[in-house]
């Protein structure tokens, strides 16, 4: 009988223990703004020790928490919350609302694992989910231009250059990435690579600015920026939008989002048109979309699939003389100069937690790219003696295939609260070029192309397989409480097959070469915590980067290249005062580079790479935040920078010109973007923004003898969401860019014949209208 008592005393215990744990209470915490599960988020019973944290789909349970409770819901960059548990018992979805004033949150492109910014020992920048929500941007260069150090140069069509710690240049001195991966490999760099991201399929945006090598490889020079993508909700949502300008520009966005059971989908992009411009030769069509899929095997072990494609076909109308740029006549001088664009990417990334401290993940890739074009910069004149005799350019294509593969694992220690992240990398990337003669035809009296032959000559024909191994670590380590030590190293080898088509007379390249660039990359770095809220940081890195195929292999390209390299010394700081309503970011930074490779322009404007001997870039970059109230944020983001020829000489006219001590051409002094932002509480889901834009003077000219003034720029942005249950989720806005209608120029270069312009738009009126649907939890 005993025992029959001891029996059903057990199943008692044992029915409560399995109720309690059925009744702890379970949730998931979303972006108020995006949608997207936080993981990481902490939830606690305040005055208890009861808590716990979300897993990477943004849910949590958590035992202990009763009917009559409330939890502490808070997280790195979002204003907290209280709630109380239901007693119902049903599940709770929270959604948190960004901080307007914030220690910029949590970033992963660091150290390629999410992490405090606070932790990172480097100047990263983040565009927000909800910055880029209020932003509305039509390109990338309206997000990108927000973040210190940034210029992004607007050349119409999605087009640009870039200028992050180096002057303005389509140098191959960035790595653009897309969820930590290169959507481009190593050699094929493209200064107009960014018209290959899914704008639509964005959630954030991370900027490491100076050389990244010891994690990401060479080309991270000036900077990496990293698009990471729109993750799967938890809940169903969907989305349309469809916007336009005074100027023919249409584009219509939609995106549909939601998880059932262990699989989560996500799908969206935009189509995207112009049409008459403001610019003559203009028109361009483009089409972006992304799909993901992350399936959860169990709570240990997620594999994520994603896919994007991208095509643009665009017309390419060159740049200005100062007549035409000065008296606002945007004529092209041809009407046969294009661009056409294919891009696919694929990944399948498998991640397994082997305990909370172990995690190992393995991405395997697959890219294909194709872009063809007959561009406007290689038109040439040929004159003797300054008289014009005949004008040439040329039709190419450049198109690869990549195979590639990531591994990386992290293990977090129990020694001083260390981490080390060890990983490798493979990319196989065979690709093929061609450039052919064209013959054109000239109205000389009115500097006009009128039209092109196609000699059928091949200027370059050829074939490379690209082979990049590399193999990297990084250990951090807690020194004491305040000092946190981080130390890097990474080796890198890249391998460029060359195999001409073409022989004898019809080249001046080798029938085939290889071509081998390795080094070993290391970087150190610490982060010192002074108090609650602030701190200081240095670190010391070195980045590569190997010359470009395109350099190596054209027959244009008559001058040898060597691998650059760079040292870069950086220190910094940050904190926030007056009970969090303030926050500064500051860093400084001397970077030196040795065989940096240059574009020079040519007699007949165009450009050929070389090495400067020496180089040296300095700069101060900071970023300033103030929330004076909930309903106002101010932002201020600049840099004033000295970029500096060491050694660097010219041939001109077979002369030599010694330039040794001159600031490098396109290189402005001071770039500041400043914007406030007001929501006011009496007019819910009312916002207003005033974006303010200076880009300081400029050499033109490698010889310092010409200069660009620069330029000011306002622009407004005015948006409403409805806040009305049945219409939650209308959203109307309309963006005024260049409010005073200033002329100007995004970029300006000088030679021998005269000056040229990229010009930008005038005043320009979009207007948009979207709506979102997200279920509510059941």
């Amino acid at each position: 009988m005993k025992s029959i008592f001891i029996a059903a005393g057990l199943a008692v215990c044992a029915s409560s223990s399995q109720a309690q744990q059925a009744a702890a209470l379970r949730g998931t915490i979303l972006d108020a703004q995006t949608q997207q599960p936080l993981p990481g988020v902490s939830i606690s019973v305040p005055g208890g020790s009861i808590g716990t944290t979300t897993d990477p789909n943004g849910h949590f349970a958590l035992a202990g928490a009763t009917p009559t409770s409330e939890v502490t819901i808070s997280f790195v960059g979002y204003n907290a919350q209280r709630v109380h548990v239901p007693a119902n018992g049903r599940p709770l979805t929270v959604r948190l609302e960004a901080a307007p004033v914030s220690l910029q949150g949590v970033v992963v492109s660091a150290s390629r694992e999410q992490e405090k910014r606070t932790e990172a020992p480097v100047a990263i920048s983040q565009v927000s989910p909800q910055l880029i929500a209020d932003t509305k941007a039509t390109a990338p260069y309206q997000l990108l231009n927000k973040v210190a150090g940034v210029y992004m140069v607007d050349l119409g069509n999605e087009q640009h250059m870039m200028a992050i710690r180096q002057p303005i240049s389509t140098n191959a001195v960035y790595l653009y990435l897309e969820d930590g991966l290169p959507i481009r490999p190593i050699g094929i760099f493209n200064h107009n690579a960014l018209y290959e991201i899914n704008q639509a399929g964005v959630r954030s945006i991370e900027v490491v600015k100076g050389p990244a090598s010891s994690l990401y490889g060479s080309n991270a020079i000036g900077g990496a920026v990293n698009f990471l993508t729109q993750k799967p909700a938890p809940l169903p949502t969907a989305g349309v939008s469809v916007q336009g300008d005074g100027f023919g520009y249409r584009r219509a966005d939609a995106s549909a989002s939601g998880t059932v059971g262990r699989l989560g989908l996500y799908a969206g992009g935009y189509m995207a048109r112009q049409r008459n411009s403001w610019q003559d030769y203009t028109d361009f069509d483009k089409q972006s979309w992304t799909a993901r899929a992350d399936y959860t095997f169990s709570p240990k072990t997620r594999l994520i699939g994603m896919g994007t494609y991208n095509y643009l076909n665009t017309q390419t109308p060159g740049t200005l003389d100062s007549a035409h740029f000065y008296s606002r006549r945007y004529q092209s001088n041809n009407r046969f100069t294009n661009r056409v664009v294919t891009a696919v990417r694929s990944s399948l990334r498998l991640e397994h937690d082997w305990s909370p401290s172990q995690q190992t993940a393995l991405t395997g890739f697959y890219r294909y790219n194709s872009t063809g074009q007959l561009p406007s910069y290689y038109i040439a004149d040929v004159r003797v003696n300054g008289v014009y005799q005949s004008s040439n350019g040329q039709v190419n294509n450049q198109s690869f295939r990549s195979y590639g593969a990531l591994v990386q694992h992290r293990a977090d220690l129990g020694f001083l609260n260390s981490r080390l992240i060890v990983g490798g990398y493979f990319d196989y990337s065979p690709s093929t070029y061609f450039a052919r003669y064209l013959a054109i035809q000239k109205d000389v009296a009115n500097n006009f192309y009128t039209g092109y032959t196609d000699t059928g000559r091949y200027l370059d024909d050829y074939k490379i397989d690209l082979v990049n191994t590399a193999a990297y670590a990084q250990y951090e380590v807690q020194a004491t409480e305040a000092l946190r030590l981080v130390g890097g190293l990474r080796y890198d080898r890249v391998q460029y097959k060359f195999s001409n088509n073409l022989s004898g007379s019809q080249t001046t390249k080798k029938a085939a070469q290889d071509n081998i660039y390795n080094i070993v990359a290391p970087k150190l770095g610490l982060t010192y915590a002074l108090g609650e809220n602030r701190g200081v940081y240095a670190n010391f890195s070195t980045g590569f980067q190997p010359p470009e195929t395109s350099s190596l292999y054209s027959s244009r390209q008559q001058i040898e290249l060597q691998q650059a390299n760079f040292t870069n010394y950086e220190a910094g700081g940050w904190v926030a005062l007056f009970e969090r309503k303030v926050y500064l970011d500051l860093s400084v930074y001397q970077m030196e580079g040795r065989h940096e490779i240059i574009s020079v322009l040519q007699a007949d404007n165009t450009t050929q790479s070389a090495n400067a001997g020496a180089t040296r870039h300095q700069g101060v970059e900071y970023s300033l935040t103030y929330a004076p109230v909930s309903e106002v944020n101010f932002r201020l983001s600049g840099t004033n920078a000295r970029h500096t020829y060491l050694d660097y000489s010219e041939v001109v006219n077979g002369k030599n010109f010694d330039y040794a001590g001159n600031r490098m051409a396109g290189a402005p002094g001071w770039i500041v973007n400043a914007e406030v932002f007001y929501k006011p509480r009496f007019v819910p889901g009312a916002r207003l923004g005033l974006e303010y834009q200076r880009i300081g003077s400029y050499y033109t000219s490698t010889d310092n003898t010409k200069t660009y003034a620069g330029y000011n720029l306002l622009n407004l942005r005015l948006g409403y969401r409805l806040p009305q249950a049945s219409l939650r989720g209308l959203e109307v806005w309309t963006n005024v860019i260049n409010l005073t209608n200033e002329l100007y120029a995004s970029v300006v270069t000088a030679n021998q014949y005269g000056t040229t312009y990229q010009a930008a738009a005038p005043r320009t009126y979009t207007l948009g209208l979207g709506y979102t649907f997200a279920a509510k939890a059941k």
